[in-house]
């Protein structure tokens, strides 16, 4: 089994080409939705979290506002700091679990981790292939204001808390550029999807 890593910086379009490659087949295993079954009431993590930030943190079924911790985290570089040192090993141990489930099944040729901070986590040479995901900040910038309502100063601010996307694309064995319109890069992530699977036949030895 071939495994991926597909990042790029918020609101780059991973998703994008995430849904593409899971309607062809790979599995996708998207870092958030590791992140909050590892935050979920009551986890150690939960713990960790409102020890540190305080019940005001939690919604009203105690689950972790997601929305409020994302508001401290890129405004405060200790916070961010502490929650990625929490959370990343134990998403990573959880990724490595699967992988090993479904190598072991042997039922998916390719698996795919999704994740905005793969390569700032430090975690890239785990994968046998990264994708990364690209746009101009000011690309970015529009998509990320219309997506979670924000302004432009605080877009900025939160796309400056990661790698740059220029520094991310030395480590991509795959780019795709999502500029353009949508068929643009629907059209790159099937071609992207090709490639991965003679990169995994490749990698099993049954290229050809």
């Amino acid at each position: 089994m071939l495994t991926v890593a597909l990042t790029g910086g918020i609101a780059s379009g991973k998703s994008i080409v995430g849904d593409v490659l899971r309607r062809r087949g790979c599995h996708i295993d998207k870092s958030d939705e590791v992140a909050r079954e590892i935050m979920a009431p009551g986890r150690p993590a939960w713990t960790k979290i409102v020890a540190r930030f305080g019940q005001d943190l939690l919604k009203s079924d105690r689950s972790i506002d997601r929305k409020k911790l994302g508001a401290i985290i890129f405004g405060d570089a200790d916070a961010r700091r502490f929650i990625d040192a929490l959370i990343h090993p134990l998403v990573m141990k959880k990724k490595r679990k699967t992988i090993a489930r479904l190598d072991q099944e042997g039922r998916v040729k390719i698996y795919v981790s999704e994740a905005a901070l793969t390569i700032e986590a430090g975690f890239a040479e785990f994968f046998d292939e990264v994708v990364v995901v690209y746009c101009p900040e000011e690309v970015q910038v529009r998509r990320l204001m219309d997506r979670d309502a924000i302004g432009c100063e605080e877009a900025c601010r939160r796309i400056r808390t990661q790698m740059p996307a220029e520094e991310k694309l030395e480590y991509a064995d795959y780019v795709v550029d999502t500029s353009g319109s949508m068929e643009e890069t629907i059209e790159q992530a099937e071609e992207l999807y090709e490639e991965l699977l003679l990169a995994g036949r490749i990698k099993s030895g049954s290229a050809g």
